[in-house]
């Protein structure tokens, strides 16, 4: 044990640079994990938490106000009903914010889909102007209870009573209104009712919309509402922040698993002769495994239980949405089981590829093997001998004949650099991708910055040349939004009118071509999917009792309502409605112009007929991912910077050997140095170049895939720019140069008389 001890400990001064970067990178990737399992528990747990002390309901319904609503609670497979309740649509204002809002009459409490008041009370008979807001509205009207809202355009107030949460989909600026509930007497004109189902199967939502269409008539529903979907919503960004983070994590686990396999590897070469005094003084070949075993596990339980420790005292305190996630996932039931299990993965990974290097260190014999006169890449190829024909300088043709002379050993050491680099690449395609939805929004399906909806005082002509009037407005496009029942009838979707003929809306096409004639219309790709359509086929969609056929021939990036969106022209719905008129406008700003400041004039010239709210901007919910993609950089540089540790080192000691005939041959040791030098930053070059060319696609793949599962669709990733890629493979073979200087230089200056002792 004392022999084992002692080798361990002189192992560990020779490579202390190594050890660090093991624990270091061994903590960032298990914390990156850690994190991962925590915004996966935040993006499902508060929902799923709320949705079941609510009694959610699994199947939401926005009827006409004259359906028979109370029909659906005999419908098969239908536990219980909450409602109807009658609804109004209006438009709330409260220090100086806006908000379009569905008050609900609720008489009393309901049994199904129970608000979970969080501030305040309840409804008061006391207090006949009382609201509830749902929690979402309230933070983005800036309302506690005791708050007064007004109407925009009358003398109406309403006071909030209480703040709640709510399984429904939640509030959305310019997508989906707010939710309030109120007394009956706060709703005196309703136009539509809601009713809200509870199966007892929660799988069969879809059935049960098929069974609601056909008991109350097509005509008479306006919009459907799952639980699923909810659910979807609720997780949003959470759940892809935290894809980002389990992939890197994994990613980069897997790059220090191959790293410290390479180091074992390249470490036992050197040191063969070590290795069979063990044996001939006694130890077995289990203990010369366990030695190299141990050692590496440490050095992994060590960068582990820091990460688990560090992740769990200090996590909460991050800022922003991390911290968040960490605070709840301290308080769900698997916490503590994912505490130890994710770290004790990564150390079992990490200790299956250093037992695996380790086994051959147990099968070098005991009896040093005299190593051959002239390797099998000891001659020069007739390139390099070619390259020294023209008076290349030595150094530089030695260095490559040396990175890449031993073709497997050279394959497994640009391998292991290329997956962090490759890695890195990687995320620098998700940053710029996030990038560009801000600097190019209109590249990305947000062609417009400002959204506008008109109350019925104003007909199209005045609310255009209200719009327009202000000079950083550079267009406007009326347009119309309806709930359309899909075929099947098992959900709705957005069927949007805008625009017209004479001024198209400047759709972003990822795939055929816009929409210009009569029927024609471009679809997302949530839409594409939930229809099992594409580009090229006819679909038909039931607005009220009309039904609406329609050619697809583009579909456009769709950043809003999950992708499930079908567009067309203003004209086109005309055609079948002529008494249709614009309920919203698109403004799209010219350049430079601030959507805030022109959002506030437009609302202060509408005098309470416009409701003005910015375009959401689905990479704002996605700025914890900067740091995130920094700290992933980080890990990933330090693993790479463990293989190129590895890589120098066994490239010096492989070079002893050859030291005396560099020497005399002439070269000075200026120029043996460089040999090295050479050598290490040809392998770093290689692997960059490989990491580009294999890295830019898989980056688009991943971005890609990512933007069809959330609906978005293909079409939305960006690679980062030449430049910046030419200055991380300018960093990465300058860095690897630079490292390989100082003990390739010792190398090159030592005494004949220890070179002949390395050798013999």
């Amino acid at each position: 044990m004392r022999a084992t001890l002692r080798w361990a400990h002189s192992d560990l001064r020779r490579h202390r640079g190594e050890a660090l970067f093991l624990v270091l990178a061994t903590a960032g990737i298990v914390a990156s994990l850690l994190l991962a399992t925590a915004l996966f528990g935040y993006a499902t747990n508060p929902w799923q938490r709320v949705f079941t002390q609510a009694h959610g309901a699994h199947v939401t319904l926005h009827t006409t106000a004259a359906a028979d609503a109370g029909r659906l609670a005999g419908l098969d497979g239908v536990e219980s009903v909450s409602g109807p309740y009658p609804t109004a649509s209006l438009t709330l204002a409260s220090k100086g914010g806006r908000a379009s809002v569905e008050l609900r009459s609720t008489p009393a409490e309901p049994e199904v889909g129970r608000p979970l008041i969080t501030s305040g009370h309840w409804l008061d008979p006391a207090t006949p102007g009382g609201v509830v807001l749902e929690s979402r509205l309230a933070r983005a009207l800036l309302t506690a209870p005791g708050d007064t809202l007004t109407v925009p355009g009358s003398a109406r107030r309403l006071t909030v009573v209480g703040i709640a949460d709510s399984s429904e989909p939640r509030y959305r600026p310019g997508e989906r209104p707010g939710l309030v509930w109120a007394l009956p007497a706060a709703v005196p004109e309703p136009v539509g009712q809601v009713v809200g189902l509870r199966l007892t199967d929660p799988g069969d939502s879809g059935y049960a919309v098929q069974r609601a269409v056909t008991e109350l008539g097509a005509g008479a529903i306006g919009e459907v509402a799952t639980w699923q979907q909810a659910r979807a919503e609720a997780q949003g960004d959470n759940r892809l922040l935290g894809q980002v983070l389990g992939l890197f994590g994994l990613g980069a686990l897997v790059a220090a698993g191959f790293a410290v396999h390479g180091a074992i590897a390249t470490r036992i070469r050197g040191h063969l002769r070590d290795l069979s005094v063990l044996k001939a003084i006694g130890f077995t070949p289990g203990q010369v495994v366990r030695v190299f075993l141990v050692q590496h596990l440490v050095y992994a339980l060590l960068g582990a239980v820091a990460a688990a420790a560090l992740t769990e005292a200090l996590g909460g305190a991050v800022p922003g949405r991390l911290g968040d996630a960490v605070d709840v996932w301290q308080g769900l039931p698997g916490h503590t089981a994912a505490l130890f299990a994710v770290p004790a993965g990564a150390v079992l990974f990490i200790g299956a590829t250093t037992g695996l290097a380790a086994w051959r260190a147990g099968r070098v014999p005991p009896v040093p093997v005299p190593r051959p006169a002239a390797p099998p890449a000891g001659r020069l190829t007739g390139l390099a001998r070619r390259a020294l024909g023209a008076r290349v300088p030595p150094a530089l043709v030695l260095g490559w004949h040396k990175a890449f002379g031993r073709r497997s050993r050279s394959l497994g050491a640009v391998a292991r650099l290329t997956l962090p680099l490759l890695l890195i690449v990687v995320a620098l395609s998700a940053w710029t991708t996030i990038d560009r939805f801000h600097s190019s929004p209109e590249r990305m399906g947000m062609p417009t910055a400002l959204g506008v909806r008109a109350d019925a005082s104003l007909d199209d002509a005045r609310a255009r040349a209200l719009l327009e009037r202000d000079p950083q407005v550079a267009a406007a496009y009326p347009g119309v939004e309806v709930a359309a029942l899909v075929p099947g009838q098992t959900a709705t979707i957005a069927l949007r009118g805008l625009g017209t003929r004479a001024e198209p809306y400047p759709y972003t096409l990822a795939e055929g071509r816009t929409a210009r004639g009569p029927h024609e219309a471009v679809a997302g790709q949530g839409l594409l999917d939930l229809l099992h359509v594409r580009v090229g086929d006819w679909v038909r969609m039931t607005v009220g009792e009309r039904p609406q056929i329609l050619h697809i021939v583009g579909r456009s990036i769709e950043p809003e309502n999950a992708g499930r969106v079908i567009s067309t022209s203003l004209d086109t719905l005309r055609a079948g409605d002529p008494d249709l008129r614009p309920s919203r406008y698109q403004l799209r700003l010219e350049p430079g112009a601030d959507p805030e400041e022109v959002a506030a004039r437009l609302a202060s010239a509408g005098r309470g007929h416009l409701d003005v709210h910015t375009v959401a901007n689905p990479a704002d919910g996605l700025s914890p991912l900067r740091a995130v993609v920094l700290g992933l950089i980080a890990i990933l540089a330090l693993i790479g910077l463990i293989e190129l540790l590895t890589a120098i080192g066994g490239t010096v000691r492989e070079g002893e050997r050859d030291l005396l005939a560099l020497k005399a041959i002439g070269l000075s040791p200026r120029q043996i140095t460089a040999v090295t030098v050479t050598a290490t930053a040809g392998t770093a070059l290689v692997a960059m170049l490989l990491a580009v060319v294999l890295g830019l696609p898989l980056a688009h793949w991943l971005i890609d895939a990512q933007g069809r599962s959330s609906g978005i669709g293909a079409g939305i990733a960006q690679g980062p720019s030449p430049l910046l890629l030419l200055l991380l493979g300018t960093a990465a073979v300058l860095g690897a140069a630079a490292l390989a200087a100082l003990p390739a230089a010792r190398a090159a200056r030592r005494r004949l008389a220890d070179t002949l002792g390395a050798v013999a």
